[in-house]
């Protein structure tokens, strides 16, 4: 995987421009399921499969995929121990915390507004 580096330059934390490495990290974070693995890990420790049965929807593949890419970034902590089998666990890291306060305020937002807006699309979709 081809990542930008940082260079120290304000442009690395300028998500308007293509090429910023907070625009990476913005679209890395900024799906459903990020957002959803986030909010289910919140302040516990979860093994994979008590992970997959709170997402509910998510497949394998799809949380094996994101909690890759947010242990990349160093949101999510992966501890493996030494059983057979192996017992591994995910926690969210002090940043996975920091941003989970943001996840929280997202889904605060849509319990609050998810009536406007499926009123909105009702009228949109008979227009």
């Amino acid at each position: 995987m081809v990542t930008k580096q940082l260079n120290g330059a304000s442009d690395d934390a300028d998500l308007r421009r293509a090429d910023s490495l907070a625009r990476e990290i913005f679209s890395d974070i900024a799906n459903k399921w990020a957002l959803l693995i986030i909010e289910a890990l919140g302040e516990r420790t979860l093994r994979f499969t008590e992970l997959r049965d709170a997402v509910e929807g998510v497949s394998h593949k799809m949380l094996t995929q994101n909690l890759r890419m947010l242990e990349r970034n160093g949101l999510v902590e992966r501890v493996v121990h030494p059983t057979v089998p192996p017992r591994v666990e995910y926690s969210l890291t002090e940043p996975g915390q920091a941003l989970r306060k943001t996840v929280d305020v997202m889904c605060d937002w849509t319990h609050r507004y998810l009536r406007h807006i499926e009123a909105s699309r009702q009228s949109f979709d008979i227009s």
